[in-house]
């Protein structure tokens, strides 16, 4: 990452004004610095020099107390604005990151580590307050401070001025260096940091099971060894940091040395002034100090930076063109018939489509049925009229020649809910957070869930229902109308009955006849035969798409 990387400034575009507001903090900072040694230089040489009293030394004194209040003030400002940016930031960047990864839909999520985008959302991006409050302010310091200093040592003293344009770049230029290899140790412990909280996660989720089977206690060790490899790349990155620190000093300590020993050569032979030699040497640490400051910093925020490429990643994905404009109301009645036109989706390391080249029709009132071998690609093409999926050839069009993958028209069920925790009321509502108790009611009964309590408190994904259970909460989710409450017109079933007893599966089939009487069009993936006997057509997907009425 760059010393400041202008995608900070387009996805975190609240921290623009604080951060302008540094910029010029760290202007009027250089202007204090060098004030300050001026008034410094012409005391010291007036009292040794010239005998200048204490009281003729008064106003010099005053002036100097002044720029140091003046100093202290500026850095407690920069102190507050860079919190402001920092906390601005963090926060926009947060939103921003979960709003994308919302909106790259379930095919894009179903290929990430989950703990490990959990960590990036929550730590990962808490990590980028040390850049913002550290390094930020340091920065501007370490561009406004040398480049004023060395002008003004350059007009007072060519020579010495010669000498810090010479040694100054050093500074940045190992900075940089060591930078590099800290950006690589840094990306090391991040993954590693992922691989912990990814294992961890799997283990605790997975620990019902490994206790049954008697192999908890072997996860120990398997826990312990992730962790030693997270701790190897912590240490070696807070190695480089400390061996960073000393380099910088190293140098900037040298630097300051050659300044000096010129100037006391020349003030020794008698060639120079003794105000413009304390001029100079009391400019040149400032010049090489906030360079050293910033470059430390850098080093030592080198997790959130890193942190922060993982972000802007996700954010810099494409997106599918999902045209999820509003839509309008005359959406209703034969407009939305739904065409599906040779529709084919090409997967990455999979010589054929699945679905390959799928014609069909949705029509409003009747239920459509998708059946076939698994892996054909009947879950896929749910996706693609969701819109999170991009077909590769074919389009999905309504009878009016508009897009229908506008989700506020449609009621879901996917083959694998996800239930949240709270109340399986709250689940329901998930899509209506203001629908009233009775239209919640309405669709559990529906979706024949009368055998748990509405106001039953579950667990992350659903734990504590069956399978059959879970799947019949996202049905009424699904049958729930929208806010407002009118209808969803279009309902699209991922194996809707799976996991159910026969006297539940006949209840949402009549449930499913009921609303496409009401004029729903209902597309439904099953392989169970009342489903398909209860379809006004079914179509076989596969190696040849067939028709059935």
């Amino acid at each position: 990452m760059r010393p400041l990387d202008p995608r900070l400034l387009r996805y975190a575009r609240r921290a623009r004004r604080p951060i302008a507001g540094l910029a010029a903090l760290g202007v009027i900072t250089a202007g204090l610095v060098i004030i300050q040694a001026q008034l410094l230089a012409t005391m010291i040489a007036g009292a040794f020099l010239g005998g200048a009293s204490l009281r003729s030394l008064t106003a010099s004194m005053l002036a100097l107390a002044v720029v140091l209040v003046a100093r202290a003030g500026t850095a407690w400002a920069s102190a507050a604005v860079s919190g402001k940016a920092s906390s601005a930031a963090t926060a926009e960047l947060r939103q921003r990151l979960l709003a994308r990864a919302v909106s790259l839909g379930p095919s894009w999520l179903a290929g990430q580590r989950t703990a490990e985008l959990a960590e990036l959302a929550t730590k990962g991006v808490d990590d980028l307050d040390g850049y913002f409050t550290s390094y930020l302010p340091k920065l501007f310091l370490a561009v406004a401070v040398p480049l004023a200093v060395l002008v003004r040592v350059a007009v007072a003293d060519p020579w010495s001025g010669l000498t810090v344009a010479v040694t100054l770049p050093l500074v940045p230029l190992f900075g940089a260096l060591i930078g590099m290899a800290t950006a690589t140790r840094a990306r090391a412990r991040w993954r590693a940091l992922g691989t912990l909280a990814h294992h961890f996660l799997d283990v605790v989720e997975g620990l019902p099971t490994l206790k049954v089977f008697g192999r908890a206690r072997a996860q120990r060790e398997s826990i312990e060894r992730v962790t030693r490899r997270y701790r190897r790349a912590t240490m070696g990155t807070l190695k480089l940091a400390f061996l960073s620190a000393f380099a910088l000093e190293l140098i900037a300590t040298t630097s300051v040395a050659l300044v000096a020993v010129e100037i006391g050569l020349r003030l020794s032979a008698g060639s120079m002034d003794l105000r413009i030699g304390l001029l100079a040497l009391i400019l040149a640490p400032e010049a090489y100090l906030p360079l050293r400051n910033a470059s430390a910093e850098f080093h030592a925020t080198a997790d959130g930076l890193a942190a922060a490429n993982e972000a802007f990643a996700i954010l810099e994905t494409p997106e599918a063109d999902n045209s999820n404009s509003r839509p309008s109301c005359s959406w209703l009645g034969r407009e939305l018939l739904i065409q599906v036109e040779n529709v084919s989706v090409r997967h990455q390391g999979r010589a054929e489509a699945t679905p390959d080249g799928v014609s069909l029709t949705i029509e409003p009132g009747r239920i459509t049925a998708l059946a076939g071998p698994s892996g054909c690609g009947k879950s896929t093409l749910l996706s693609v009229l969701l819109g999170f999926t991009q077909p590769s050839a074919g389009r999905v069009v309504t009878a009016g020649g508009r897009d229908p993958r506008h989700r506020e028209l449609i009621g879901w069920v996917p083959q694998d809910p996800t239930l949240f925790p709270g109340t399986i009321a709250d689940n329901i509502k998930l899509g209506w957070p203001d629908a009233p108790p009775s239209a919640v009611s309405a669709a559990a009964g529906a979706a024949a869930l009368d055998d748990v309590p509405l106001d039953r408190v579950l667990a992350d994904r659903g734990a504590g229902l069956s399978a059959g259970q879970r799947r019949r909460v996202a049905l009424a989710r699904a049958l729930l109308p929208g806010p407002g409450g009118a209808p969803r017109p279009v309902l699209l079933l991922d194996e809707p009955t799976a996991g159910l007893d026969a006297e539940s599966e006949a209840r949402v089939i009549a449930t499913l006849g009921a609303e496409a009487a009401r004029g729903r069009a209902i597309l439904v993936v099953s392989h169970h035969p009342a489903v398909l006997a209860a379809a006004d057509e079914v179509v076989l997907v596969g190696a040849r798409e067939e028709v059935l009425a």
